[in-house]
């Protein structure tokens, strides 16, 4: 007995979706634009973040935390995970959402420590397309009154990228960091 496979092709011929729109699941999410709605929200994406980074399971995760599969199924539907194992989790999955969104919903602008890198042409664009897209925003947002929540994110995400070079810029003369080709 042969089984028969069958494939879908959209008309354009590529199997998922146009080359342009490159549809699910050829893309990759961006994980340094996302920003974290609330606390469930948060724990969610550090789940996401190590099953698309690093391939683990919610039972992997929970292994590696030292607690059971169920337990940590309910901590992600609820948020309701204890504070002292936050860090573990985090560590496990390799990403900060979590500890990001207390931080932000205590009213605190969080922004990662550089490490001193030397910025390439493509980080400069990269920044200044970032306030290009924030100063869009605001403008409709002022504008409109529409679109306070995207703007916030957008402003907050340029407003972190600033810092972040401001603080690059102030650790380059510190003798502990060198900026080479890593």
């Amino acid at each position: 007995m042969q089984r028969e496979i069958a494939i879908y092709a959209f008309p354009t011929g590529h199997l998922f979706g146009s080359a342009r729109t490159r549809g699910h699941p050829m893309n990759r999410r961006n994980w340094k634009r996302v920003c974290p709605l609330n606390l469930v929200h948060a724990l969610r994406l550090c789940k996401e973040f190590a099953q698309d980074r690093h391939q683990l399971s919610v039972e992997r995760i929970a292994d590696r935390m030292g607690v059971s599969h169920d337990t940590l199924y309910k901590w992600l539907a609820t948020g309701r995970i204890p504070g002292i194992l936050l860090p573990a989790f985090e560590t496990v999955c390799g990403c900060s959402y979590a500890s990001t969104w207390l931080a932000m919903s205590a009213g605190k602008f969080v922004i990662d420590m550089p490490k001193g890198k030397k910025i390439s042409e493509s980080d400069l664009v990269d920044f200044n397309t970032s306030f290009a897209e924030a100063l869009s925003l605001l403008k409709d947002f002022y504008a409109n009154g529409t679109g306070s929540e995207a703007a916030q994110q957008a402003l907050q995400q340029h407003l972190a990228k600033a810092h972040w070079h401001h603080a690059n810029v102030v650790k380059s003369a510190t003798p502990e960091l060198e900026f080479g080709d890593e």
